[in-house]
């Protein structure tokens, strides 16, 4: 009974805390928490409810101490690729707000509106802006305006009163206005015109027509690379960059997958065999009118491939295999 909520509080979790690898540990807290608390258990409220309790108490604990994760466009300002003469060092995986698989976030639901909603609530520049919040206000947020709780559920799972909920929302949202997001396109999968684009982009970063490539992208386009704090913007700059340090990833396969609501794909470099291509980065697109608004790629494979399904190496012919 407990593990069918596993999903909504995993997206609850990773909404909170901006993080897939620490929503899974507050979820698996959460249900240990429960399973030990369920003779204690007086039904006063829907399990739901005391469920959302629990998780909301965990992250509460999590994000005590933390430092509120981010994007590279919130630290610091658009790099200039000529200026770039080696990769910059890493930073911690603690500072990014990082990707997630739509197939731990989204609803199992045919209704469309649903699932948009959804997709909305997960992309990631809300939760990169949702980190922007305290994290009572966070909560308060998720809960009203994306779970679509009362005001009175939510005070009474936070133990605040009504008025101070609807202060805190306020407050949220003035917030959240004030923070600067890219407006990226919630589309469903099958939609004709996204996969059409997506199909261009993948025949042109395969092909590396930088052309193909920046006849597909807004004019300010984003580019960014975590853990690198380095990313640019404009079709020029970008294009510069995949010119210079970045044409290692020339001759590249990519794999598609789904991310926070948005196209994502596995991208595989070449390596010295010719038959074998090697986990590089995970594509997370943002796409906006019709055209790619921002191209975030997280360098994190070693965690982040396992996590969305994704082969340790593409062999070719054996694409669909996972080869050791």
């Amino acid at each position: 009974m407990l593990e069918a909520h596993r999903r909504e509080l995993t997206a609850y979790c990773y909404r909170m805390l901006g993080s897939a690898f620490e929503a899974e540990d507050a979820v698996q807290e959460t249900l240990i928490r429960a399973w030990k608390g369920y003779e204690q258990f007086e039904g006063r409220s829907a399990v739901r409810s005391w469920l959302y309790r629990i998780a909301t108490n965990v992250c509460l604990d999590m994000l005590g101490s933390a430092q509120r994760r981010a994007r590279p466009m919130d630290l610091a300002s658009a790099g200039a690729p000529e200026r770039v003469t080696s990769a910059p060092v890493p930073l911690a995986e603690s500072v990014w707000v990082g990707p997630a698989p739509d197939d731990r976030l989204l609803p199992d639901t045919a209704d469309p509106a649903d699932l948009t909603v959804a997709r909305e609530s997960v992309r990631l520049a809300f939760v990169a802006a949702l980190q922007h919040l305290a994290p009572k206000q966070r909560a308060v947020l998720i809960l009203r305006e994306v779970l679509a709780w009362s005001a009175a559920e939510t005070a009474e799972l936070l133990g605040l009163t009504v008025a101070s909920v609807n202060s805190a929302l306020q407050r949220a949202r003035a917030s959240l206005s004030a923070v600067s997001a890219t407006d990226a396109d919630v589309l469903a999968p099958t939609d004709a015109d996204q996969a059409a684009l997506l199909a261009r982009y993948v025949e042109a970063f395969e092909r590396y027509d930088l052309q193909a490539l920046a006849a597909l992208l807004h004019e300010d386009a984003t580019l960014s690379m975590p853990p690198l704090d380095l990313w640019f913007r404009g079709i020029d700059d970008i294009s510069t960059w995949m010119l210079g340090i970045g044409i290692g990833c020339k001759g590249s396969r990519l794999v598609p997958v789904a991310a926070n609501g948005l196209p994502a794909f596995g991208q595989y470099r070449p390596t010295d065999d010719p038959d074998r291509h090697e986990p590089w980065a995970l594509i997370v697109l943002e796409i906006s009118a019709g055209r790619i608004a921002g191209v975030n790629n997280f360098l994190d494979t070693e965690r982040l491939f396992p996590l969305f399904g994704l082969p340790p190496v593409l062999v070719r012919g054996k694409e669909a295999e996972l080869v050791g």
